[in-house]
């Protein structure tokens, strides 16, 4: 008989791994809890979280509209010839500064030169037909007396000498035309501005007259003081109105009234000037109205077309509250401030804004002037919760002493 060793059989491998895992899920969560930090023995909630206060300040505001336009010459002219010709030479460089008055084109003028000789010899010969005429009627009034000449021939000689007076009053009428046609064969500048580029070349026929198909040789613009065009809604046009009719000198329509400007590469209203014109008509497709101001360019920097940003006071002034607009929270479309109560505890207020005066942002209502607003750790805080309230210093920036600026405005057109 055989005797067999018993064997021993191994698990497989799949049950050696279901083994496996317990255990070591086991030690990974004892070294979690191991790492843990240990809280220390007797703690408590932690302290209130420390924020700085400070109260609105108080200024006197002007409401400012602001709103965008283009600067247009107040002159601009286009360069034509009177009459037609020839173009002989040109005396300005394009794009130059000229003066009225200042000679700008030639037409050549030999054909001119010769219908003004021509006027002034049919001039000579009216004039010595009128002088044999009224020789000849000074003799006719004698002999009529005389009964030498019949009343008839008294009446021929004249009407001889009214005919000749006519003749002469014609000639000298074509005289001055031909005068003037041979001084409009130089062009002048009709007003002060700057000149753009020749249009045509010496040597080409310029088509003159007052015909819709005469030839344009350039075009002037004035330059100072320059216009600055742009328009405004229906709403605001009633605003300005009812403001000028409570007396208010501010919002007269029409001149007189200050704005500020500045242009897209500044960031400050440096630039002074003053309205000088409303349009009288709303235009009906658009509901906007037209405004014009006027401002001095001395240094030529406001070029016609130029886009600029004005701004239009539009209340007089009034006492208002000012909060660091960093300190304004939002919740959906509504704005609050967080405000320190009599019981330490974070309060929120809603509030209706006006415009940006430098850091600061103008508060219709919604505060009072004795409230402590949160102007620093407002992100740090919770609506009810418990805080610590610090005094802001006076100085430091954010506070109302040191944004002291002029007023900006918010709305824009």
């Amino acid at each position: 008989m055989i005797s067999m060793a018993t064997k021993v059989r191994k698990p497989p491998f799949s049950a050696a791994r279901h083994l496996v895992l317990p255990l070591t899920l086991a030690l990974m969560l004892t070294a979690c809890n191991e790492s843990q930090p240990q809280k220390q023995s007797g703690g408590g909630p932690p302290p209130p979280p420390t924020v700085t206060i400070a109260k609105p300040t108080k200024r006197t505001i002007v409401d400012y509209d602001e709103y965008v336009g283009r600067f247009a010459a107040m002159n601009a002219v286009e360069v034509r010839a009177r009459v037609s010709g020839y173009l002989e030479s040109v005396h300005f460089k394009d794009g130059q500064i000229v003066k009225q008055g200042d000679l700008l084109f030639t037409i050549d003028k030999r054909s001119f030169e010769n219908a003004l000789e021509q006027a002034r010899a049919n001039l000579a010969l009216a004039k010595s037909n009128l002088r044999f005429a009224e020789s000849d009627l000074a003799r006719g009034q004698q002999l009529v007396k005389e009964k030498t000449i019949t009343e008839q021939t008294f009446e021929q000689r004249s009407q001889a000498a009214r005919n000749a007076q006519a003749a002469v009053n014609g000639m000298e009428a074509a005289l001055r035309q031909a005068e003037l046609d041979m001084k409009f064969t130089e062009l002048r500048a009709p007003i002060d501005g700057r000149i753009g580029d020749r249009r045509v070349s010496p040597g080409n026929l310029v088509t003159g007259g007052t015909s819709g198909n005469t030839t344009l040789l350039a075009t002037i613009v004035s330059t100072n003081p320059v216009h600055f065009d742009f328009t405004f809604d229906e709403a605001s046009f009633l605003r300005y109105e009812r403001l000028a009719n409570t007396g208010h000198e501010m919002a007269n329509r029409g001149g007189g009234l200050p704005v500020e400007l500045k242009l897209i590469d500044e960031k400050d209203f440096v630039h002074k000037g003053r309205m000088d014109f409303v349009d009288n008509v709303i235009d009906r497709s658009t509901g906007t109205i037209r405004g014009r101001a006027v401002f001095e360019n001395p240094n030529d920097i406001f070029t016609p077309g130029m886009f600029g940003r004005l701004r239009v006071p539009a209340s007089p002034p009034y006492q208002a509250l000012l909060v660091p607009d960093a300190a304004i929270a939002s919740e959906q479309s509504r704005k609050y401030v967080l405000t320190v109560d009599n019981e330490s505890a974070a309060r929120p207020k809603y509030l209706t804004l006006g415009q940006l005066v430098g850091d600061l942002r103008v508060v219709k209502s919604g505060i009072g002037p004795d409230d402590d607003v949160i102007v620093n750790g407002i992100a740090r805080v919770r609506p009810g919760q418990k805080v610590k309230a610090e005094q802001q210093k006076k100085g430091t920036p954010g506070t109302p002493s040191a944004s002291a600026r002029p007023p900006g405005s918010t709305k824009t057109n």
